[in-house]
C-alpha cells in the first residue's frame, strides 16, 4: 500500500496545470499532518511539478521535457528576477516564447511583441495593455507599478504582470543567464535518458528463493538482479557469486548483498560512471524518492554513452569547456608541453588562476597525455594540488605533465606548471583506465 507521501504526491500530479495548492489544503483534503503535506509539496517542486512564488503560494506546472529545457515558464522568470505578481497569477504555468525589451517608441514596439512573449519594459502603462491585449505577459522593471485597469485585463487573459526593483538591462542578462545555464543542462547526460525502465527489467522480490534467479539466468543469460519488497523498495542486489553453491530452496533475502548501492534518474551518467569504476559495479538499481525500483543502469550502458556525449557538439559552454579549449599543446619529440593564458574567467576574486581551474587543466592535461598511451574512457580517481603558488590574470603558464606509471587499468601522471622558467604549482594525477 502506498505511504501518505506517494498518495500526496500522486494526488499533487494528478491536479491541473495552474492550480494552486498550499499545506492547509493538503493536509485536509487527504487527512494528513501539515508537516508531512509540507515534505511532500518540497519534493513535488523537486520533481518539477509545482514551483512556489512569494505572494502567490504553490501551483501545478507543467514538468518540462528535457527537448524544452531551454524555455521558461512565468513562475520561473519570478523567482530568476525576484519579481512581485501584480495580477495573472492563474497564468504563471505558462512558458514564454521569448522576451522582447520595449526600450523604443510604443507602435515600433508593438511590432515585435507577439502572443507567448514577455515584454520587458518601465512605468509605460499603454504598453502594458496593448502587450496584454497581443497574448504577451508583462515584466516591469525599476520597481513600477501598473494600473488597476491592466491588472484587471491580466486576471481576464491570465497572463502574468509581474514587477522587479531591477533595471531592464540586468533583468534580460538575468533571463538569458538562467536560459544558458538551462542549455548547458540539456547537454548533461542524466540516469533518466538510458536507463532500462522498469517494464523492460528483470528483477526478483523477497518472497523468491535461489531457484528464481537460476530461471532467470537460464532466459535472460544475465546473472545480476534486483531485489524488492512488495511495496516495490529496493532491498538488495543478487549476483551469480551469491547464489554460488547455495541450494534452490534457499530464500534469496539470505544471500543477497543488502542496502545496495542506488541512484535516482537525476544522477549524471558521469557520476555513475565513477561509482561503477570505483566500486566495480556492473549493474545499478534506479530509484526514486521512496526507494521504489524504477529500472536498472548497466556499466555497458555508461561507457556508451559517455563515449556518444564527447562526439556531441555543446550548446552551452561551461567553465571547464573554456578553460579546455584554450590548453595548447606544443609538445616536441623529447617531451609533452602544452600552454595556457590564464584569461579574466579562470580567476578567483584576487584575480590570481583558481584552485579549480588548476585541477581542470591537471585533469585535461594528464587525461591527454594517457589517451595517447591507452585508447579508451578513463576516470579520474585521485588530484592532489602539493605546491601552488599564485599566477596572475593574463600569464602564460606552461604545463609539463610526465608519466610516472602505467598500467593495464591505472595511469599515474605527475603535473608541473611554469610561468617564465618558474615553478608555480605540481601536481599528481591517478585515473583508472577502461577499455
Amino acid at each position: 500500500m502506498a505511504t501518505k507521501h506517494e498518495q500526496i504526491l500522486e494526488y499533487i500530479g494528478n491536479l491541473g496545470v495552474g492550480e494552486k495548492i498550499s499545506v492547509r489544503q493538503i493536509a485536509k483534503a487527504l487527512q494528513v499532518s501539515e508537516g508531512t503535506a509540507y515534505r511532500a509539496i518540497k519534493e513535488a517542486e523537486n520533481q518539477g511539478l509545482v514551483s512556489t512564488i512569494e505572494r502567490v503560494g504553490t501551483i501545478r506546472i507543467e514538468k518540462k521535457k528535457k527537448e524544452n529545457i531551454e524555455k521558461l515558464t512565468y513562475a520561473e522568470v519570478v523567482n530568476i528576477v525576484d519579481g512581485q505578481v501584480l495580477g495573472g497569477s492563474q497564468g504563471l504555468h505558462k512558458t514564454l516564447n521569448r522576451f522582447v525589451i520595449g526600450a523604443m517608441k510604443l507602435d515600433a514596439m508593438m511590432r515585435y511583441v507577439e502572443s507567448g512573449n514577455l515584454l520587458i519594459v518601465g512605468n509605460r502603462y499603454q504598453g502594458h495593455k496593448l502587450a496584454l491585449e497581443a497574448g504577451a505577459a508583462v515584466l516591469i522593471t525599476g520597481g513600477f507599478d501598473t494600473s488597476e485597469d491592466v491588472i484587471r485585463l491580466a486576471d481576464e487573459l491570465d497572463l502574468p504582470i509581474i514587477s522587479t526593483s531591477y533595471d531592464t538591462f540586468t533583468v534580460a542578462a538575468m533571463i538569458n543567464r538562467a536560459i544558458y545555464d538551462q542549455l548547458i543542462k540539456k547537454e548533461i547526460i542524466l540516469v533518466d535518458d538510458i536507463l532500462i525502465p522498469l517494464q523492460d527489467t528483470y528483477y526478483m522480490t523477497t518472497s523468491n528463493a535461489v531457484e528464481k534467479w537460476h530461471e532467470l539466468n537460464s532466459k535472460t543469460g544475465h546473472s545480476r538482479y534486483p531485489v524488492i519488497d512488495e511495496n516495490m523498495r529496493i532491498q538488495g542486489m543478487v549476483a551469480a557469486k551469491d547464489v554460488l553453491g547455495a541450494s534452490k530452496q534457499t530464500p534469496i533475502e539470505k544471500v543477497m548483498t543488502s542496502n545496495p548501492i542506488t541512484v535516482s534518474e537525476r544522477t549524471s551518467v558521469a557520476s555513475v560512471a565513477h561509482v561503477m569504476v570505483w566500486e566495480g559495479i556492473e549493474l545499478l538499481p534506479v530509484i526514486d524518492g521512496q526507494r521504489r525500483l524504477i529500472g536498472v543502469i548497466s556499466r555497458q550502458d555508461v561507457l556508451k554513452a559517455l563515449q556518444m556525449v564527447q562526439k556531441q557538439p555543446h550548446v552551452g559552454e561551461t567553465l571547464d569547456d573554456i578553460v579546455t579549449s584554450g590548453v595548447i599543446d606544443v609538445s616536441t619529440s623529447q617531451d609533452y608541453t602544452f600552454q595556457c593564458e590564464v584569461t579574466p574567467q579562470m580567476t578567483n576574486q584576487l584575480g590570481t588562476i583558481s584552485y579549480g581551474v588548476l585541477t581542470t587543466l591537471v585533469t585535461e592535461v594528464g587525461s591527454r597525455i594517457l589517451r595517447k598511451y591507452k585508447r579508451g574512457d578513463l576516470v579520474v580517481e585521485n588530484i592532489t594540488l602539493y605546491f601552488i603558488k599564485p599566477v596572475q590574470i593574463d600569464t602564460m603558464i606552461t604545463i609539463q605533465p610526465r608519466v610516472l606509471e602505467i598500467g593495464r587499468k591505472h595511469g599515474k601522471i605527475d603535473v608541473e606548471m611554469y610561468h617564465d622558467g618558474e615553478l608555480v604549482s605540481k601536481a599528481l594525477m591517478m585515473a583508472q583506465l577502461i577499455d
